[in-house]
């Protein structure tokens, strides 16, 4: 495709003339068509605003019409052109497209062949119409038209093939764009309009689209990707409202990627649509303690902070909050913090920092002569995993910090050699916790045993 056509700009294209007289000579429009287009074509948009009011389906008949049987590519960008300037304007109008007196037009298919036949100006614009059309629809027989089922004696286009159609066309754009900086915006743009259908979140789950989306979430500065990301979000917020799409965000990296776009945007709107998301995903499966895991309770703190304007915004900060701390009295408790040591793999969960489950918690280490900690202690020598290593030797220290005679058991049980070893570890993080606990050990320097040893 050359650039230029992708260059195009809607006001380039409405400078051109049409000869509108010469399809009509050629029946290519009707004389009716031909009044219609006189009185519309390169009139002031409060002009062309009163007409539409009174005219508007027929205008849109008429569009429809050029764009099934003239293919002449001016033609064709420039009835595109006058639609997109009509919607842009109200999109409401898109609904003149469903009128009664079009009920024998099928009025998707001009739009579904230019979207992969055309030049990319054709494509986009294409795709912005449809989108909006197809929101506009009114939904009452949906499940004859569905079907394809109608009253016109022509064939309509099923709306479900509608839809597989452009989700497609979109998955396309996400994953090979066929304009370099335009291709994956304007897929964004018309999901987060069609994606409040069900019927649309169905068909882009099942093509597995939810996944393109998860690599567009990150934090952004320029105005252009800012309005990206926001419309991103927007689209992942729609899916938390649909199960099979949080099914397949509870495996991805949606949650840490949401959570580093709130803690460093600026934007009211991307933290709103963002905080909102999270708001609906909290009691979804695991996505509530993974959020705690993520520390998301200090960001959604330090958000509450801020000046907000918008009250859905600050009453979901509130509920986030609530909702969290509910989390954290669930998750720090110590039959959790027993099974993730016995399964030997072990992250930075809220309990291990958390000086409230430390202090209510550290007799129970007694248990069963110290079992636990015999156990944290033997991962020092078993684990291969930098994390886990370093939340051992955090651990330790912690048991050192919080119990009267730490020290003396830590050290009884042998595990001062096996933490000094990890001393010289390649991992940063692993090295700072055995330094940690090391000091906490000699920190006991007063008792003989420590000095000797």
């Amino acid at each position: 495709m050359p650039m230029d056509q992708g260059e195009l700009s809607t006001d380039e294209v409405l400078r051109r003339d049409i000869p509108w007289e010469t399809y009509m000579t050629t029946k290519l429009i009707t004389g009716t068509g031909l009044q219609l287009l006189r009185r519309y074509d390169k009139k002031p948009e409060n002009y062309k605003a009163q007409l539409l009011d009174v005219d508007g389906p027929a205008y849109a008949h008429v569009f429809v019409s050029i764009l099934r049987d003239i293919f002449k590519e001016e033609t064709v960008e420039y009835v595109l052109a006058l639609i997109d300037e009509m919607l842009s304007a109200n999109t409401k109008r898109a609904r003149l497209f469903h009128d009664k007196s079009l009920a024998d037009e099928d009025i998707y298919e001009p739009f579904l062949r230019l979207l992969v036949k055309g030049n990319w100006f054709v494509q986009e614009k294409s795709c912005k119409i449809l989108s909006l059309i197809v929101s506009e629809r009114p939904k009452a027989n949906e499940s004859a038209l569905a079907n394809g089922v109608s009253s016109s004696k022509k064939e309509i286009t099923p709306i479900t093939d509608v839809v597989n159609r452009m989700v497609e066309w979109l998955c396309t754009q996400l994953k090979t764009p066929s304009h370099p900086s335009r291709g994956i915006p304007i897929a964004i743009n018309c999901l987060a309009t069609l994606l409040k259908e069900p019927m649309v979140r169905s068909s882009f789950v099942q093509v597995d689209g939810v996944k393109l989306l998860i690599p567009l979430i990150s934090p952004a500065s320029t105005q252009q990707s800012i309005q990206l990301l926001y419309e991103t979000c927007l689209c992942v917020w729609l899916l938390s409202y649909y199960e099979p799409a949080i099914e397949y965000l509870a495996t991805s990296r949606s949650l840490p990627r949401l959570i580093e776009v709130v803690k460093g945007s600026t934007k009211e709107k991307v933290v709103r649509v963002v905080v909102l998301t999270l708001r609906n995903l909290l009691h979804k499966g695991s996505f509530g303690a993974h959020m705690v895991d993520l520390g998301l309770l200090q960001i959604v703190q330090n958000l509450k902070a801020q000046a907000w304007s918008d009250e859905d915004l600050l009453e979901a900060l509130n509920q986030l909050e609530e909702g969290l701390k509910v989390n954290i009295k669930k998750l720090s408790s110590f039959d959790k913090y027993k099974q993730e040591i016995l399964l030997g793999h072990l992250d930075w969960s809220p309990m291990h920092k958390d000086p409230t489950f430390w202090r209510e918690n550290i007799t129970n280490f007694e248990e069963h002569d110290f079992q636990i900690l015999r156990v944290l202690i033997t991962i020092l020598d078993t684990s291969s995993d930098a994390r886990t290593l370093a939340v051992a030797c955090h651990d330790l220290s912690q048991f050192i910090q919080y119990h009267s005679a730490g020290r003396i058991i830590v050290n009884d049980l042998k595990a001062k050699e096996r933490v000094m070893k990890l001393m010289n570890h390649e991992n940063a993080e692993v090295t700072k916790n055995a330094l940690l606990c090391i000091q906490r050990l000699f920190l006991g320097a007063k008792y003989a045993s420590f000095v000797q040893a």
